[in-house]
């Protein structure tokens, strides 16, 4: 089941959940995987689902470029947080570079630069 993701929480593993958000026709393929899908690309619907997904078991938000460019904002919030990791992804209809900026940030704050990875 590709719907959960292990988590250890002080020596116990916990099943949390792995959900998907954006335009249906990009998210669509991850009900088959069985993990919950949110059809929105809405600032305020996102911000709630973020704002709940501690009390839904959510550990992975995957979040279409698209979406995740009306709701930087409110990601931005939860970055520094453990829970849950906001995973932006591309869209059916392309990308912004979202995902692969925020990878570039991540791996120039672990190592000092991404020149080495990125070139």
């Amino acid at each position: 089941d590709l719907s959960f993701v292990p988590l250890v929480r002080k020596g116990i593993v916990i099943k949390m959940r792995i959900c998907a958000v954006g335009d249906y026709d990009s998210i669509c393929g991850f009900a088959a995987l069985g993990m919950d899908i949110f059809e929105t690309t809405e600032r305020d619907e996102i911000k709630k689902l973020i704002e709940n997904s501690e009390a839904r078991d959510y550990a992975v938000i995957l979040i279409t470029e698209n979406a995740a460019k009306e709701a930087m904002d409110v990601i931005d919030k939860y970055k520094s947080q453990g829970l849950p990791a906001i995973i932006p992804i591309p869209s059916v209809t392309g990308s912004y570079d979202i995902g692969m900026s925020e990878l570039k940030k991540a791996v120039e704050k672990a190592v000092g630069s991404s020149e080495m990875v990125f070139g």
